[in-house]
């Protein structure tokens, strides 16, 4: 269902990108370890209207993690289809859950995490885009380096984007950067590994629609979760996409603006007084050569202005600190 992607816009950065992102290759072992019941693996599909993959995706999963050596489990949730996804899931070999209406691609995943059995979770989409071979590589990457979360960044040789989105996606990924001051090679992919105990602590915040993703990404980066980028390759959908561009890059946005002030609020004020300051001085400066006549009031105003935004910028960062945060001090 999660069908925004990263893409080639990418690739002409991507050799400094490396240089700053602990970006990890192929060549990283399966998950080596005591399995227990707690160290299982909660493999989540979220599925609406996907009767056309759904199944070749879960008999997909099933294939990859037999021969794995760990205890698994396949959860898809229905999250209100009103075709025949439901009935193309075999409920033999996997768990499903159902909402009665449409709710959200967040909304499904939250209900898979409150349901999951194991502690680690896997999530991936029913659409078939995703490569889920490379599961277990990341899984041994999430063993390996003992990190919060493992992506799969859809910066790989093959990328299938739209190119009506690459644009859009490409403002939107240096906006979130700004906010958490480090690239983010994929801020939305919907392959990954993380803690199940993390992603509930987030509920409260995660949304119920396709910036779950997004959510959980800046999120965790700007409370110093340890998360690694594992660059994949993503497929054309099967089926059709319930992504509405405009609509959903707008709220991808305000979204990004409302973590930022949740996590991080002088990345939000401090710019904008900056930019009130410059303002005042300019203003300044053209009444005074061009018109012969400082506007000082205007002028005061603006800095005034400028003052007030800092000062709000600081207060919200003074609460943000001496708040509980039980993200920030999850250990």
């Amino acid at each position: 269902m999660e069908s925004w992607s990263l893409h080639q816009d990418y690739d002409l950065g991507l050799e400094l990108m490396e240089s700053s992102v602990h970006l990890v290759e192929y060549s990283v072992p399966l998950l080596e370890r005591d399995v227990t019941a707690e160290s299982g693996i909660s493999i989540l599909v979220p599925a609406y209207n996907e009767q056309d993959s759904i199944a070749s995706v879960v008999t997909e999963l099933h294939g990859v993690m037999r021969d794995g050596g760990w205890p698994y489990e396949v959860i898809v949730v229905d999250d209100g289809s009103t075709d025949s996804t439901a009935t193309r899931v075999d409920q033999t070999q996997n768990r499903l859950l159902r909402h009665p209406s449409n709710r959200g691609y967040g909304a499904a995943l939250k209900t898979a995490i409150r349901h999951a059995h194991y502690e680690t979770i896997v999530i991936t989409d029913a659409d078939g885009t995703y490569p889920n071979h490379r599961i277990p590589h990341l899984l041994g990457i999430f063993a390996e380096n003992e990190c919060d979360m493992v992506v799969g960044a859809r910066i790989g040789q093959q990328v299938a984007v739209p190119l009506v989105r690459r644009p859009a996606k490409w403002a939107i990924s240096r906006l979130a950067e700004l906010v958490v001051g480090q690239p983010i090679p994929d801020i939305n992919s919907g392959l990954r590994v993380f803690r199940r105990d993390a992603g509930l602590q987030m509920f409260g915040i995660l949304p119920d629609g396709f910036s779950f993703t997004t959510t959980i990404t800046l999120a965790m980066l700007t409370n110093g979760y340890l998360i690694e980028y594992v660059p994949i390759d993503y497929h054309a959908r099967v089926g059709k996409s319930k992504i509405r561009p405009v609509r959903d890059t707008l709220n991808f946005i305000q979204l990004i603006f409302r973590i930022a002030l949740y996590f991080a609020p002088l990345k939000v004020f401090l710019p904008v007084s900056g930019l009130l300051l410059l303002a005042a001085l300019a203003w300044g400066l053209f009444t005074y050569l061009v018109l012969d006549q400082l506007a000082d009031v205007s002028t005061l105003v603006i800095v005034m202005a400028a003052v007030q935004v800092a000062v709000i910028g600081l207060l919200a960062e003074l609460v943000n600190q001496r708040m509980p945060n039980h993200y920030r001090n999850r250990d």
